[in-house]
C-alpha cells in the first residue's frame, strides 16, 4: 500500500513538474496563449505560482523566478510526504 501511495505521489507531481516547465516555456515564446492546452496548463499552475509571485515578483527586466521557486518548494513538500510515509 505504502509503495502504491508513494507511486500515486511521485506521478503527481512529476504532472505538476511537466506543467510549470510547460508554463515556463509558453510564456518564453508567447506561445498562443488563448489555446485550449495552454490554458489547461494555467489553470493547473496558477494555484501554485500565484502565491510565490505575491512574495517574489517577476523582476522589471522580465524575469519570473516563481516557477523555479515553486519547483524548489514542490519537491521539499513531496520529500516531506514519501517521508511521512515511509
Amino acid at each position: 500500500v505504502n509503495s502504491l501511495l508513494i507511486s500515486i505521489i511521485q506521478l503527481a507531481f512529476q504532472i505538476i513538474y511537466i506543467c510549470l516547465i510547460a508554463r515556463v516555456v509558453v510564456s518564453w515564446f508567447n506561445i498562443y496563449s488563448s489555446g485550449e492546452i495552454v490554458q489547461w496548463i494555467y489553470r493547473i499552475t496558477d494555484p501554485i505560482i500565484r502565491p510565490i509571485q505575491q512574495i517574489l515578483p517577476p523582476m522589471a527586466i522580465g524575469i519570473d523566478f516563481s516557477p523555479l521557486a515553486a519547483i524548489f518548494l514542490l519537491g521539499f513538500i513531496k520529500k516531506a510526504l514519501i517521508w511521512a510515509i515511509i
